[in-house]
Parts: C-alpha cells; sequence; structure tokens
C-alpha cells in the first residue's frame, strides 16, 4: 500500500504561552497562514520604562505571501493590542466580531491606520474561507460581550480553539455559549483542542457575571450615604452595565473616568452592546453639581497601574477628584498574578485618605474553571490536547485534567511560543527547529529601539549610577589641555565625597598620564585604560560599580 503524502497542519504559537498576554498563534498549511489573535503585553518589573512588549514576527514576515488574515477572538488588550505595530510589518485583513472590530478601529483611527487596513465583521456561526482554511466563529461567554471559539477547518483535520472563555448560563448582555455547535463538531471528529487555562488551578465552575449584579445592588443598598467610586477594567462591558443598572435603581448619576474606560464605553454604547437609561451618564465637570451620595465614578486603575485615574486619585494627582473621608472604594477586579504589590499600595493610599475600600467578592472571572474545561472536552472529544493561555503551571494543570478525561498523555502537547507542532490523523509531532519568538519592547515612540543592552544599560544606572570623565586632547600633539573632570550622576552625593572625587581625579590622572608616556594616540584604548582603572579604585572604595563614560574632545 502506498505511503499517504499529503501534508501536515503546522500550528505554531508566537507568543502567549508561559504568560497571560501576549497571545498570538499561526496556522499554516502548505501555502496558507491563518493568524489567530495577534495582543500585547504588559513589562515586566525588570524592563525599566517600557510601555508595552508586543510579539516577534519575523516568521511572518518571511512567509509573508501566505499569510491570509488574521482572525481574532475578543476584544481584550492581549489579544487585540499589537495589532496597530504588527499591522505595518504585515498588513492582511482583520476578522472579528462586531464588538471586537469596534475596539480594534478605535485603535487604527489612533494610529492613523484605518484607510490601509482591511477588516470583516463576521457574526457567530457564520464561516470565512481563507486559503486552505475555513474558520467557523462559535459564541461563547468572557467578561467582554462577542467572543468568539474558533473552529478551524483544514485539509489535516478539525481544531477547535476555544479563545477566552467561560460558560455563562445567564450571560448580562446576549445568549449563552453555543454548547450545541461545540457537540456538533465533536461528531464530526475534532483533529486537536486548543483551550483556555487560565484557571485550570481551580476546581468547580466559574460564577455568572449575573451574582456580581446582585453584589454591587446590595454594596449600594449599604453605602447609601456616600460617593461610590468603582475601579474596574475598561474592557469588561457587561460588569459596567451591572454598575450602570445599580446606579439607576438608586438614583445616582455616573461619571465615567479613564482613557481606556471612555473609550471602550463609547464604542459599546454606540454598538448597542451598552444601554444606558437617559440622564444617567453626567460629564466629570457636572460632578459638582450632585451631592456625594448622588454619584458613583466607574474608573480604570483596579490592577494599580501608576497612570491610570484611580492611582493619581490615590496619590492627589487627578485634577478634578480627590478622595475624601466617607468615600466608599470598590475593585471589581482581582490583581492579575505580578500586580498584587500594586494594587495593595493603592489600597493602603485610599485607606489613608479615609476611604472605606471594599476588594472582596466584587468580581467573578471570565475563564472557566476545571468544570467547565472538562464539558468543552466532552462534547468536543478531540484526539490532541493543547492547552495555551496561561503561564507553565496553568497548561501543567490543564494538561492533568485532559489526561483525567483519558486523553492519552503522548496526545497532550504542553508547548512553548516557538514550538512548530505538525499534526494530521495519523499523528502529531514537535519538529526540530524553532520558529523566532520574543517579546519586542514599545518605549513611547519607538518599537524595537530599546532591546537587552539598552535594558541592560538602564539596569546598570538604577543600580549604580553613572560617572562621566570629561578631557580635551590636542589635536596632533595628544597633549592635555583640559580636565580631567568628573562628573557623577546617582553614584554619590559629590559634596559630601569630595575625598573620593578627588583621589578618582587623581587616578584618572595617572592613567591618563601612562598612556601619553607610552605614545598611545588610539582613543579607543586611551578610554579603556580609563575606564579600568577608575572602574577598579571605585570597586575598592565603595564596593559599587557605576557605569563610566569616558569623553575625549579634540582641541
Amino acid at each position: 500500500m502506498k505511503k499517504d503524502n499529503t501534508s501536515k497542519l503546522k500550528i505554531i504559537p508566537l507568543g502567549g504561552l508561559e504568560q497571560i498576554g501576549m497571545n498570538i498563534t499561526a496556522f499554516e498549511y502548505e501555502d496558507s497562514i491563518v493568524v489567530v489573535d495577534c495582543g500585547l503585553s504588559f513589562p515586566e518589573d525588570d524592563m525599566l520604562g517600557i510601555d508595552l512588549v508586543i510579539p516577534d514576527v519575523t516568521y511572518l514576515k518571511n512567509n509573508i505571501e501566505k499569510v491570509k488574515g488574521f482572525v481574532i477572538t475578543h476584544g481584550h488588550e492581549d489579544h487585540i493590542g499589537a495589532l496597530p505595530y504588527i499591522l505595518r510589518e504585515v498588513n492582511v485583513p482583520i476578522y472579528a466580531t462586531k464588538l471586537t472590530i469596534g475596539l480594534i478601529e478605535n485603535k487604527l483611527k489612533e494610529h492613523g491606520l484605518l484607510r490601509t487596513t482591511k477588516r470583516k465583521t463576521i457574526r457567530h456561526g457564520q464561516s470565512i474561507n481563507l486559503g486552505a482554511f475555513r474558520i467557523e466563529f462559535i459564541k461563547t461567554n468572557h467578561s467582554i460581550a462577542d467572543a468568539a471559539a474558533l473552529a478551524i477547518y483544514s485539509p489535516a483535520g478539525i481544531v477547535v480553539h476555544t479563545g477566552d472563555f467561560k460558560v455563562d448560563y445567564t450571560p448580562v448582555f446576549g445568549d449563552a455559549i453555543d454548547l450545541q455547535r461545540f457537540a456538533e463538531i465533536g461528531k464530526k471528529g475534532v483533529l486537536a483542542l486548543m483551550c483556555d487555562s487560565t484557571n485550570a488551578e481551580r476546581p468547580g465552575f466559574t460564577m455568572s457575571e449575573r451574582t456580581v449584579g446582585r453584589t454591587i445592588d446590595n454594596l449600594f443598598a449599604g453605602h447609601r450615604n456616600s460617593r461610590i467610586i468603582i475601579a474596574t477594567f475598561a474592557s469588561n462591558v457587561d460588569r459596567v452595565q451591572q454598575i450602570i443598572n445599580s446606579a439607576y435603581k438608586f438614583g445616582r448619576k455616573v461619571v465615567v473616568e479613564g482613557r481606556s474606560m471612555v473609550n471602550v464605553i463609547s464604542t459599546a454604547q454606540e454598538l448597542g452592546y451598552l444601554r444606558i437609561p437617559e440622564n444617567t451618564l453626567i460629564d466629570i465637570e457636572q460632578m459638582k453639581n450632585y451631592p456625594d451620595e448622588q454619584l458613583v465614578l466607574i474608573t480604570t486603575g483596579s490592577q494599580g497601574e501608576s497612570m491610570a485615574a484611580l492611582s493619581r486619585m490615590a496619590s492627589h494627582l487627578h485634577k478634578k477628584v480627590s478622595i475624601k473621608p466617607g468615600d466608599t472604594v470598590i475593585f471589581s477586579s482581582n490583581p492579575i498574578p505580578g500586580n498584587e504589590k500594586a494594587v495593595s499600595n493603592i489600597i493602603n493610599d485610599l485607606s489613608e485618605q479615609g476611604a472605606d475600600v471594599i476588594f472582596q467578592d466584587v468580581h467573578v472571572s471570565g475563564h472557566a474553571c476545571q468544570e467547565e474545561i472538562k464539558l468543552i472536552y466532552s462534547l468536543v472529544k478531540p484526539k490532541y490536547s493543547i492547552p495555551v493561555h496561561g503561564e507553565y503551571r496553568h497548561l501543567k494543570a490543564h494538561a492533568g485534567i485532559a489526561e483525567s478525561l483519558g486523553i492519552p498523555k503522548e496526545n497532550i502537547f504542553l508547548m512553548h511560543s516557538g514550538d512548530v507542532l505538525s499534526l494530521d490523523g495519523n499523528g502529531a509531532e514537535l519538529a526540530a527547529g524553532q520558529a523566532p519568538t520574543g517579546a519586542i519592547m514599545v518605549d513611547g515612540l519607538g518599537v524595537g529601539d530599546v532591546g537587552n543592552i539598552v535594558l541592560r544599560d538602564r539596569q546598570h544606572l538604577s543600580e549604580d549610577g553613572i560617572m562621566v570623565v570629561v578631557l580635551t586632547l590636542e589635536k596632533r600633539s595628544n597633549q592635555l589641555l583640559a580636565g580631567p573632570d568628573i562628573v557623577s550622576r546617582g553614584f554619590v552625593y559629590v559634596r559630601e565625597s569630595e575625598d573620593l572625587m578627588g583621589d578618582a581625579r587623581e587616578v584618572v590622572e595617572e592613567a591618563l598620564d601612562s598612556c601619553l608616556n607610552r605614545h598611545i594616540s588610539d582613543w579607543g584604548k586611551i578610554k579603556s585604560t580609563i575606564k579600568d582603572a577608575l572602574g577598579d579604585f571605585v570597586w575598592k572604595r565603595t564596593k559599587r560599580r557605576p557605569m563610566i563614560l569616558p569623553i575625549i574632545m579634540e582641541a
């Protein structure tokens, strides 16, 4: 019997594994590539001064003629945030549901890319053909409306990608997740399931978003006499809807504060995903016309971000709102791993100013817990399991769930960003090579111009400061005309360390003399001699290693 030579499907995550954020995965079959999601992540603590981080898409640039489009599961930053940066290099059409496209268009407008980017709004249940692929959008629930799972049909088999999801039978907006469609696709035979792992360590089911509405109602009832400030994720439109419902019920006016919050709310309202009763929303300028007990502020900053509205209020930097004793501040979110300290600092600042801070039980997750993950597996019945969306421990917990449901261990793939998985009905294996991946850092308007070396320098400067040695040499004779002068920043307080600086200057002079006496005219050599001598001296005297920059001018 002749061997079957059909091509295999390749799945290549270019980001988003081992972390919550920067989700982007390429699906490749022969000469077609479809990219699912294109998100950013926020900088780690050691990325000094970096604003955000986007994925390295070298693989897509190298195969640009194959790339058919971006298919986006939902409108969160970690799934759409990198688009305005990546589209400059990989300009292909974008396919997503209505609210997701609305939020993406906001970004494109800001970056001046609206005219040059093709985009198409897809309804749940609809399919699109992209090269060798057909992609069907399936209704799911998440903490933002219009989230979709994707059934990716390829000649090698069907892959189901859940996107970020939970099973919510009583969503605040729209319909419940389309479990029936998952089951129908499961009947056709599914090659692989790529399923959300964020809450894979948590047993049970995730509570319905609607339960938060009841909690908020109770809080409003219990704090009738104070101004209420609620911080939540800008993108959690359903949460905002429930806060507005409670405010209306208790006769309060609502002020929305924080740029991202204002953007998302106006888009959601325009597209009909947010229903705001008339005369409920007021401008921040009108707050002074109402007593405190008639006001609710919905604000960004629930993660302790230093520039967000709530942190500015907490640190007296907000131009229009200052916290006063008697205010009730509610955190309607859980700290994302890594943000706990920033959040607790803000809670302390708010408490110190007399606010009553509430942060328990005013949040439910937008991600599936173990029982919902099991439900999806039992409907889809995949041959292979590829846990996605989570740190490594979440992926590992997810693998444990898949195994407990009878999926053989060798059919579960814990992938790293950059791995290439080739699969078809006959088998699956990780390729030997890796696709290039990495974090491209965005600082201000610069994309990718700050690399590891610049970060290392920033780290160095932040730890030990800098010493600059300035001297002037005569052009031909290399005679010393002025200096050497030493200026330091962030190393020692010069006025109190005159002896140290005087000795340091002598060390530099000696090093310079030894070079000039030996008739060394190569400035590079002179600089490195000065650097070494001064570095050794400073280390002996202070046990510090400041950055040393010799500057030679010629006259």
